[in-house]
């Protein structure tokens, strides 16, 4: 049963309902024991960080900011604030100085809390250049602080200011001020084009996504919830957020690079994530396949066939499977798909969220097949995540979002843009006014970007309107749809498709050079890095006849003509990437703008 209350009281009426119950499982910073925190323990740690921050002077909607991977001192600082009416501002753990700059001093932050070395000395570093920034507490105690450094406290210590409670009256009278339009948290979006800029999300959307997605989204008491997308992302947050309210385990996965190790030391039976986490699963089985005898390559092709028929053909579209198809179902689950999922930690899965990219229908599929409920939804900052998503046991179709969320008014507007109104949409962007009045409708409907339409009750996206290319034939080309059918390949990385203005499509990609290497040590082909690979002519017609396959649904104009494989990933540091790693078109077009050119040349 989920307790729905603001978010100030939230760890301390969970507390009074579960006690001693888990609530927390995670690691310290370097650890490799998964330790545990009970209801209890999270609501005393929080009250401790709320006095501490009093203690500091931080006062109602003061911002505090923090710059951390997933931790459990994440929360235990998020909701102390929250407790004395606060705002907290995550920052992503691979931000930027510059962004970090920015940020501090557009919000004027004076307290920062790093996880890491890393944090901590890009936080340093820009103290001098943020005159509001007065202090900065360390989660890692194993940081090394910068010689001189006399503003900086571990927060082992700073967590001693709250010892005992002494401004505990002073937190209660804050409790019983609290208001829904207080704002929560202010969360910059890092931009595939121009600045970042805050969105600003209340006490109040919480409540009213915390409300819709319950009614929706079937978490619970007995649910154990893998932290996977930093906290700083909308998605992770809300997720999170909502299955403390449902009184759910929260397994803390610090780096995302040990997720399926974690998982398959926890056994979560849920976790939200981006289509690329599918998407590598998807290429990792089908790769295990191929190198499997013909036997089982055939066992595992009939199963995946079994397991399309009847959760894809039947259940999706709310049909009743034959008895034969049951039967060989059921007998399958819990063998075949059974093992499948185990090697993942999936012994006992319920739903898996997926949204943030498009998902590819093969990958939708596959996932579907191996008895998995992904969950495809659709969101934004702005809209505190969740716009719409399918329901688990009822009927959904591969390629759509979803449903939309109680409270939801969705509308497709010009350009068949999808414009939101309802109580979970923010009400602007901090400080960006003149921003504001071109983001929102005269009658108040959110400008989302994205284009799309509704059929039966769902929601489809049909591509972002601003990274929509237009060739110089006069088409329209969307981008992602046609990365996104790429992607599914064990072979490809990383893929940025070229068109605007120009005469066909073409695409920069870069291989999963251990899949690469692995193949060229098979056919006998010699090389010495990465330039040997992709220059090499038998490697490129291997990749331009499975580039050939993949793209076989799209219209001719829609395909990738020409395609020069790069030695180096696209990356944050270079200004390709965003924080939640989107492409920036404009930015990777430019650093390759050579290599794009030589593509089409006579």
């Amino acid at each position: 049963m989920q307790t729905l209350c603001h978010l100030a009281l939230l760890p301390h009426e969970q507390a009074k309902k579960y006690g001693d119950r888990t609530v927390f499982e995670y690691k310290d910073f370097g650890g490799t024991e998964w330790k545990r925190v009970s209801w209890g323990e999270f609501s005393e740690m929080v009250k401790k960080v709320s006095n501490a921050l009093l203690d500091m002077g931080i006062g109602v909607q003061e911002k505090i900011g923090v710059f951390s991977q997933n931790a459990v001192q994440y929360f235990y600082t998020d909701f102390g604030a929250f407790g004395i009416r606060a705002v907290t501002i995550p920052f992503y753990a691979t931000s930027s100085e510059q962004q970090l700059q920015y940020v501090i001093n557009d919000a004027e932050i004076r307290l920062v809390f790093v996880g890491e070395q890393e944090q901590y000395d890009k936080a340093r570093r820009v103290q001098a250049l943020c005159p509001t920034l007065e202090r900065i507490v360390i989660f890692d105690s194993s940081v090394t602080l910068a010689e001189h450094d006399v503003t900086s406290v571990f927060f082992a210590d700073f967590i001693k200011a709250g010892e005992g409670l002494p401004r505990q009256a002073e937190v209660e009278r804050l409790w019983n001020e609290v208001e829904d339009e207080d704002i929560a948290n202010i969360l910059y979006t890092s931009g595939t084009t121009g600045e970042s800029k805050g969105v600003v999300l209340t006490c109040g959307q919480y409540m009213a996504a915390f409300k819709a997605n319950n009614e929706c989204v079937p978490v619970g008491e007995d649910d154990r919830v893998i932290t996977f997308l930093p906290i700083a992302h909308i998605f992770e947050r809300g997720w999170d957020f909502l299955a403390l309210t449902e009184g759910s385990t929260l397994i803390i996965n610090t780096d995302p690079h040990e997720i399926q190790q974690s998982m398959r030391e926890t056994h979560p039976t849920c976790m939200s994530a981006v289509p690329r986490f599918w998407e590598k699963v998807y290429a990792g089985v089908m790769a295990k396949i191929e190198k499997a005898s013909p036997m089982s390559q055939k066992i595992f092709r009939e199963a995946l066939e079994t397991g399309r028929r009847y959760n894809v053909d039947c259940k999706a579209k709310g049909k009743c499977p034959s008895l034969l198809l049951r039967m060989k179902y059921m007998a399958i689950d819990k063998t075949l798909l059974a093992m499948v999922r185990k090697q993942f930690g999936l012994d006992k899965p319920n739903i898996f969220p997926t949204a943030g990219a498009v998902v590819s229908p093969e990958v939708e599929t596959f996932v579907h097949s191996l008895g998995l409920n992904m969950i495809v939804g659709y969101g934004l900052t702005e809209s505190l995540a969740t716009v719409s998503c399918d329901r688990k046991g009822e009927p959904y179709s591969i390629g759509s979002v979803g449903k939309p969320i109680g409270g939801i008014d969705v509308r497709i507007g010009e350009n068949n843009e999808i414009l939101l109104k309802g109580p979970t949409i923010t009400r602007g962007y901090y400080k960006r006014e003149a921003l504001n009045r071109e983001t929102f409708t005269e009658d108040g409907y959110f400008r989302t970007g994205d284009a799309g339409y509704m059929k039966d009750g769902e929601l489809y996206l049909t591509e972002r309107i601003k990274d929509l290319y237009k060739t110089s034939n006069g088409k329209y080309i969307a981008p992602q749809a046609v990365e996104s059918k790429l992607l599914v390949d064990k072979y490809i990385e990383q893929i940025v498709v070229i068109a605007e203005e120009r005469k066909f499509v073409s695409a920069l990609i870069v291989p999963a050079y251990a899949m690469l290497e692995e193949y060229a040590r098979e056919q006998g082909i010699p090389f010495s890095g990465r330039e040997d690979l992709c220059g090499n002519e038998k490697i490129k017609r291997m990749m331009a006849e499975r580039i050939d396959t993949l793209q076989q649904g799209l219209s001719g104009y829609e395909q990738v003509k020409r395609f020069t494989l790069i030695t180096q990933p696209f990356s944050m540091e270079n200004g390709e990437l965003t924080n939640t790693l989107k492409t920036r078109r404009p930015v990777v077009i430019k650093n390759y703008a050579e290599v794009i050119e030589k593509m089409y040349e006579e």
